[in-house]
């Protein structure tokens, strides 16, 4: 495993973005463990995420693209920072974009977009948190294809939860590539997390045990893919 992977799982679990317990998610499952992105919320906590993000999307796609596109809300923050990120540690200069949930109808920056219109021929990064369902494709998408002749070359998200999406069979991101047509990858999967974390002394404990595995392992086993 990459090192930078190792210590993004390490980060994760210092702003406790990613915790272990007992959860009830949006889709009524009972999940082991729990990931939000908005646990991010210093500046050097954001600092960290953007360089993360930018070195999983260098890692993955290279240089060969002029947007990052990070879908309201949770993904304003994080293309920007990530942006910043990429001019800092490779000398690339990228644009960002979001889109607006309600359209702005007045003023010199009134539209649907928030930071760099699209233009013909952009090739686009989209950037989320995590994603389960891909239900938010469904929306942004659309948009993005709808605004400019624009090549969406992947989507990176932080966290690939590796579980089944709505067909009940392939996982969102594997979805996402089939129905869409772009790679859909994640900085670490929660295989890479079991792996990185399983009985072994982080911060003076051990925060994946035998007990906590067999649960997450369950988990998988009712909801993972196959």
């Amino acid at each position: 495993m990459e090192q930078y992977k190792q210590e993004f799982i390490e980060f994760m679990i210092d702003c406790q973005a990613l915790k272990f317990g007992e959860f009830t998610l949006k889709s009524g499952r009972k999940s082991p463990f729990f990931m939000n992105a908005g646990a991010y919320v210093t500046g050097s906590q954001l600092k960290k995420l953007g360089e993360y993000y930018a070195k999983a999307i260098h890692n993955t796609y290279g240089d060969d693209f002029d947007v990052l596109f990070g879908p309201a809300y949770k993904g304003i923050p994080i293309s920007v920072v990530t942006a910043v990120a990429y001019s800092e540690l490779y000398g690339k200069e990228v644009r960002y974009c979001s889109d607006r949930k309600e359209e702005k109808d007045h003023g010199a920056d009134k539209g649907s977009f928030l930071g760099s219109s699209l233009k013909d021929g952009d090739r686009v990064i989209m950037i989320e948190d995590v994603t389960t369902s891909g239900k938010s494709m469904e929306e942004t998408v659309p948009k993005v294809k709808g605004a400019a002749d624009v090549e969406i070359k992947g989507l990176m998200v932080s966290l690939n939860r590796m579980e089944v999406g709505k067909g009940g069979v392939k996982s969102a991101l594997e979805e996402i590539k089939e129905f869409y047509g772009f790679d859909a990858n994640a900085i670490v999967t929660m295989a890479d997390v079991v792996e990185y974390l399983h009985k072994r002394p982080y911060q003076g404990k051990v925060i994946i045990d035998d007990a906590l595995k067999a649960a997450i392992d369950a988990y998988y086993e009712q909801y993972g893919v196959k």
